[in-house]
This record gives C-alpha cells, sequence and structure tokens, in this order.
C-alpha cells in the first residue's frame, strides 16, 4: 500500500508540475506589457523600466520560469543579494521560516502567487477570500446531485421498461449533454426574469450582500438556488444513470434472488443488500464530478455574479491581469489533482485489485 500511494503521489506532482509549466509558457507567450498596464496610458519608458525590474520582466524567460517555480514551491532556495530575483523578502513570503548557508536562504513557506497587475493585492489573498464561495456551491451542487439522483435511479431501477424509465433515461442524456453555461443562461432567464415576480429570485447576487442602509450585511440563501441547480444538472444525469444500472446489474445476483425468496421486501432487499453494494461506480463519479465541478464553476460564477474564485477569473482575463488567471488555474489544477488522489487511495483501500494494476 506504501508503494502504491507514494506512485500516485508522485503521478500528482508530475501533473501539477506541468501544468504550471505549461500555464506559465502560455501566458509568457501572450502579448502585452504588464508594466504598461500597470502605469497606465500616461507613462514613460524609465517608469516603465523601473516597474519591469521589479516585477523580473528584464530577466530571460528561463530566469523568469525558475523564479516563478521558486516562489510557488512551499521549499525554495533563495539570495540574499537584495538585487537578485531570487532574493529572500520576508514581507513578500508570508509564515516563512529561512536557514541561510553562505549567500543562500533554505526557506519553508506558503507558496506565493505573485501580485495583480491591476490591483497590487496579493493573489493569494484573492483566492483565501473567494474559494469559500466557489467550494459552498460545488458542495451543495454535488450534494443535491448525489441524493436527488441516488434516489431517482433507485426509482427507475424498480419500475424498468416502463415509461418512467425511459423518459428518465431521455430527460438524463439530455442534461448530461447541456452545457453549463448555456444552461445557466436558460435557468436564469426563465425563473429569474420571466418568472422573477413568482419565485423572487435574482438573476445575480451573492451569499452575503451589503444592506443598503447600512445595517451590515444579509445572508442571502436564495441567490444560491439558480447556481447549484446549474451546477447540479450534469453530474444529477449520470448519478442518476449510473445507479440504475449499477442495481439493474446486482439485481441478477444470486444473493438478491436468495433474499428475495426469503420473503423480503423490495424495499429491504434494496436497502440492506443491492445498494450498498452497487454504490461503488457512483462513489467514484461523485468524486470525479466535484474535482471537475471546482474548475467548471466559471461562467456560471459569471453569469450569476455570485463571487467565487471562477467570478475572479473571468473579471481578471478581460483586464488581462495574468497573475490573477495564472493563480486561479493553479489553484483549480491542484484542487482536481488531489481530490483524484484521495479516490485513487480510497479505491486502493476498498480494493486490492486496484493496488495490484496500479
Amino acid at each position: 500500500m506504501v508503494s502504491y500511494l507514494l506512485k500516485r503521489i508522485g503521478y500528482s506532482i508530475l501533473i501539477v508540475y506541468g501544468v504550471i509549466t505549461l500555464i506559465f509558457m502560455i501566458f509568457n507567450a501572450l502579448p502585452g506589457d504588464p508594466a504598461q498596464m500597470m502605469m497606465g496610458q500616461r507613462s514613460d519608458e524609465k517608469s516603465l523600466q523601473i516597474i519591469r525590474k521589479d516585477l523580473g520582466l528584464d530577466k530571460p524567460l528561463s530566469v523568469q520560469y525558475l523564479s516563478y517555480l521558486n516562489d510557488l514551491s512551499p521549499v525554495s532556495v533563495h539570495s540574499t543579494d537584495t538585487s537578485s530575483v531570487f532574493y529572500f523578502d520576508r514581507e513578500k513570503y508570508t509564515s516563512a521560516a529561512g536557514l541561510t548557508i553562505g549567500r543562500r536562504v533554505l526557506a519553508v513557506k506558503v507558496p506565493y502567487l505573485r501580485r495583480s497587475y491591476l490591483t497590487q493585492k496579493p493573489v493569494g489573498e484573492t483566492i483565501r477570500e473567494t474559494l469559500p464561495n466557489t467550494f459552498i456551491l460545488a458542495v451543495l451542487s454535488m450534494l443535491v446531485a448525489s441524493v436527488m439522483g441516488i434516489g431517482i435511479g433507485i426509482g427507475i431501477a424498480i419500475k424498468k421498461g416502463t415509461w418512467i424509465d425511459k423518459t428518465s433515461l431521455a430527460l438524463c442524456s439530455m442534461g448530461m449533454s447541456l452545457p453549463s453555461f448555456f444552461a445557466a443562461v436558460l435557468i436564469g432567464w426563465l425563473f429569474a426574469y420571466v418568472l422573477g415576480d413568482i419565485t423572487g429570485l435574482n438573476l445575480t447576487g451573492n451569499l452575503f450582500e451589503v444592506d443598503p442602509y447600512g445595517n451590515g450585511t444579509t445572508l442571502m440563501l436564495k441567490n444560491m438556488i439558480l447556481p447549484v441547480i446549474t451546477l447540479a444538472i450534469r453530474p444529477l444525469s449520470v448519478v442518476v444513470q449510473l445507479t440504475r444500472n449499477s442495481l439493474l446489474e446486482v439485481f441478477t445476483q444470486d444473493y438478491i434472488r436468495t433474499a428475495k425468496a426469503k420473503g423480503l421486501s423490495t424495499r429491504k432487499v434494496i436497502m440492506r443488500h443491492a445498494l450498498k453494494n452497487s454504490l461503488n461506480p457512483v462513489v467514484g463519479a461523485i468524486s470525479g464530478w466535484f474535482a471537475s465541478m471546482m474548475a467548471g464553476v466559471v461562467f456560471v460564477e459569471y453569469i450569476f455574479g455570485w463571487k467565487g474564485l471562477g467570478f475572479v477569473m473571468v473579471q481578471a482575463l478581460s483586464g488581462y491581469d495574468l497573475p490573477i488567471v495564472m493563480g486561479c488555474v493553479v489553484t483549480f489544477s491542484i484542487i482536481f489533482v488531489v481530490v483524484n488522489l484521495l479516490t485513487d487511495i480510497c479505491y486502493g483501500l476498498l480494493d486490492p485489485r486496484v493496488r495490484l494494476n496500479g
């Protein structure tokens, strides 16, 4: 089990490294001058050179790449030379502890994601403020999709071959093929605009909203309804079909026929015997969808004005604020890799054959 775990962790580290490298190369190949963006139109060449030097943009691309990796790494090597791009600045690196060896500093720190070009705010601080909103949406959406999906899947498995079963499968196929951004526009238009007087729902809004009369902030749970429904549609469709098909396969097993022969009701057969043995593929699908959903909320958050990580990322793209965009992409990538790593570990614990094949 230890070798299996180390192998999976090694694969995960390589994937994160590959993503970071790809992100860095893509964004540094894009046209535009970050120094010009920071200074605005009224800027002189001397000021632009000072900004480029401060950001390390005057260095070769290879040096910028190594500096970026060094900033992201929790264990990094720095210089005591204040003019070096690798200088160990304690004001920049938070929660850092450094061991000085000659002119080098071995540091243990929180990964540094640079600063926003437009607001000069640390990217890490922006992510810490907005990631919980995204996490809330993803968790609630998966909870809705899991509970409803398993319940509906059990129901249509019992009604196999009936019009209820066929209609449900057709709707699930439609739900799986419906892009989230299109569903967001459609659901927002229907329930917040056309039926807004009846539903009382807002097209845009956040979890906490500032009271217009100066009474602090107000918790607005209803603002979560539309984005949660939108995000839950696709995983709900997958969970329904997986639960149905897995249950139907389990129903053919000998121990299920034996349980029925003993006179147990259909409900007891499903809850006591069939369901727990049919949820393995469902659990795998739920974990996978949760990881991808964390990255798929970008357009949904923007359409509904939900100020999460996706909303911030779209705004940063429109303003060419590359540190924010790169920080968001790296964060989404790490979440995706970590969730899939935990899923692989769970599979390895539950099924020894997975460890042997891995």
